[in-house]
């Protein structure tokens, strides 16, 4: 079912008056802006921002504001340029990483294993316990690279290895508010079709002890979200046959519930991936239609399978949903070259548009309010990032930048239901800044608190405690994309 579409006259604005309308929103609001800094290295990043889609459902800001991600240490890996492309680093870098937690101003270095290891951190709880990945100072002798495993950091930070199912290898993608965790982890089983060269798992860990969920029917599968009824999605292998398309075996989304990993299909392709899950048990990702040649967003609720279409183009991808049943994605315009942010909601897809003056934009999240974030772009870079609500337009969030910062916002990555939002800020030589932009009133005493184009002092990074420091497995890995 394709679902009817709704097109903002936005898109027809002059750029003068679509930057008046931004500018008239952005009045409604104020905000702390706060630049989190890093731990003594140039670059720090969170997993759902930075232009990438490296956790499916990352969930790395909670309601309390509690935010986790990762960040450049000053020291510099023994293993470069050699690394482990499943603990989240843009390729080879050439300083050790590690986790952090920030909350309240302050940015903690949540460490990694023993030795001089590197950490990422994919989703919090609602209590502060998140979950990730560390290398373990061994080198996987299947891949050659830094070995990692699934760990967990307990509210106080400190950090318990989760093992693995008899390979070398693990990585732990969430966790819900009942402390299970979800992610994957390789076996003793040589498998030419893992990028651990065993069978890679999905697997549920709970107070201790490490649960193989199966597949459905091929050697591997992957878990990544998990609500808090206990219910978990992935993806799963259904045999070992490589799609002559997708050059590997059909590849589907799954549902975990009762004991029974159930299949849920896919729109008529050899591939899908689902992108979120709400406490509902409603997925949302993206599918191959018929010939694997373009993918469409898909919407699962109760067994059945929705196409919820494009804008006219051949792809798109639903990214995120509430709990209220409100989906957020991207799509296509004919042609494939321009596309745009959308939100689904009773039915209708409604085009979200751009920063004026982009031509492209592309959605990460909703919260329980209907307050959209994302990046707007060139359609090869992100350029604004932006916040869109109660009808739109879409507001650059770099009028909340305060005169004096050096960062721009390229892409806004998580928003909890408070209204805090988490972006990217990029230097002018390129290194990468996690921001913090958190709602104020007019009445609050802090003298960060302003709207947009008010001259203010520029906000201080916050203080790091130097301890010493991302993860996506092959088959869940972020897809090459343009923005």
């Amino acid at each position: 079912m394709v679902a009817t579409v709704t097109l903002l006259t936005l898109g027809v604005i002059p750029i003068k008056l679509g930057a008046q309308l931004q500018n008239e929103a952005s009045q409604t609001h104020r905000y702390i802006f706060v630049d989190l800094g890093t731990l003594g290295g140039p670059n720090s990043y969170v997993y759902t921002s930075a232009g990438y889609e490296l956790a499916p459902g990352a969930h790395v800001l909670n309601n309390r504001g509690i935010l986790v991600g990762q960040s450049d240490t000053p020291v510099s890996d023994p293993n470069y340029p050699n690394f482990n492309p499943n603990v989240g680093q843009f390729g080879p870098m050439p300083f050790i990483q590690h986790a952090f937690k920030w909350r309240n101003g302050v940015l903690t270095d949540l460490g990694a294993l023993p030795g001089l290891n590197d950490s990422s951190v994919s989703f919090v709880n609602a209590t502060g316990v998140s979950a990730g990945i560390s290398t373990n100072g061994s080198i996987d002798p299947l891949t050659g690279w830094p070995a990692a495993v699934a760990v967990l950091w307990n509210e106080d930070g400190q950090i318990a290895n989760l093992g693995t199912l008899g390979g070398n290898e693990s990585a732990a993608l969430a966790i819900n508010d009942n402390g299970q965790v979800v992610g994957m982890a390789s076996n003793a089983i040589p498998d030419s079709l893992s990028g651990y060269g065993t069978q890679q798992r999905a697997f549920l860990w709970h107070r201790g002890v490490m649960r193989d969920l199966g597949t459905l029917g091929g050697p591997d599968a992957g878990a990544s979200m998990i609500n808090n009824r206990g219910q978990i999605v992935g993806a799963s292998y259904t045999d070992s046959i490589p799609n002559p398309v997708t050059g590997i075996p059909t590849f589907v989304p799954f549902l975990w519930q009762d004991d029974t990993m159930i299949n849920l299909g896919g729109l008529g392709g050899a591939f899908g991936l689902p992108l979120a899950l709400n406490s509902k048990g409603q997925v949302v990702g993206f599918s191959d239609i018929a010939g694997d040649l373009s993918s469409h967003p898909f919407f699962w609720n109760r067994g059945s399978m929705m196409d919820l279409g494009t804008f006219g183009g051949d792809n798109g991808e639903a990214d995120f949903i509430n709990d209220s049943g409100e989906i957020v994605g991207s799509a296509d315009f004919p042609g494939d070259q321009i596309h745009h942010a959308f939100l689904w909601k009773d039915g209708l897809m409604t085009d979200l548009g751009t920063v004026a003056g982009d031509p492209c934009s592309r959605v990460t999240a909703i919260n329980s309010k209907g307050q959209i974030i994302g990046g707007s772009s060139d359609c090869q870079t992100f350029l604004h990032a932006y916040l869109w609500e109660n009808g739109g337009p879409m507001i650059d969030l770099n009028t909340f930048v305060p005169p004096g910062s050096d960062l721009t916002l390229t892409e806004a990555g998580t928003i909890n239901d408070r209204g805090e939002i988490e972006a990217t800020g990029v230097l002018p030589n390129g290194d990468f800044h996690a921001v913090m932009l958190i709602p104020c009133d007019a009445a609050s005493a802090d003298t960060r608190c302003h709207r947009g184009g008010v001259k203010l002092p520029a906000a201080k990074p916050s203080t790091a405690r130097a301890d010493a420091l991302g993860m996506v497995p092959a088959f869940l890995r972020a897809r090459q994309r343009s923005h």
